[in-house]
């Protein structure tokens, strides 16, 4: 069970942490009932995002070596865990250091996905049965391009036959 304890969590707060440059104090929803306060160096941690957590009492591999998450003084700050980056996590891609992010599909206290989620939204949105694929830039500038041959076409197409047809008349 190498994920026990650790969670998804939604910030609810981020304050920067008095007298220390770059650590913020976060108030995290784990689902847990209550809010957890995790302080963090993480430049891309902002208030609403979704982040690992590790709970205390739960595993990470930092530096290559097992360590037990325990209730900390960070910066003056008793901090109940600490955010993932992507290499606690075994995730491919995310740089070391920032905390890695999860879509908003993923609850409070839900365990992470496996791997790197997207974070685009594309592979992780429902779309309804009746929901048009979206289209790529490319794609859609191609259809405008064709849609304009056609409009043109049909205005010159159009004339030439009606001439035609007063030609047959007389």
């Amino acid at each position: 069970q190498k994920m026990a304890g650790i969670v998804v969590g939604v910030v609810n707060a981020c304050e920067p942490v008095p007298n220390k440059d770059k650590l913020k104090e976060l108030k995290v929803d784990v689902g847990a009932g209550e809010d957890l306060t995790v302080v963090t160096n993480a430049p891309n941690v902002i208030l609403g995002v979704r982040v690992v957590v590790a709970t205390i009492g739960s595993k990470v591999t930092l530096n290559g070596e097992e360590v037990e998450v325990k209730e900390a003084n960070v910066g003056g700050v008793k901090s109940a865990g600490m955010l993932c980056d992507s290499t606690m996590l075994g995730w491919s891609g995310g740089g070391a250091g920032n905390a890695a992010l999860v879509p908003d599909t993923f609850a409070p206290g839900d365990s992470p996905p496996a791997s790197r989620p997207r974070m685009d939204g594309k592979a992780s949105e429902k779309k309804g049965e009746d929901e048009a694929p979206a289209m790529s830039a490319k794609d859609k500038r191609k259809a405008e391009r064709e849609a304009k041959k056609a409009a043109k076409a049909a205005s010159k197409g159009g004339g030439e036959d009606a001439e035609k047809g007063e030609e047959e008349k007389s």
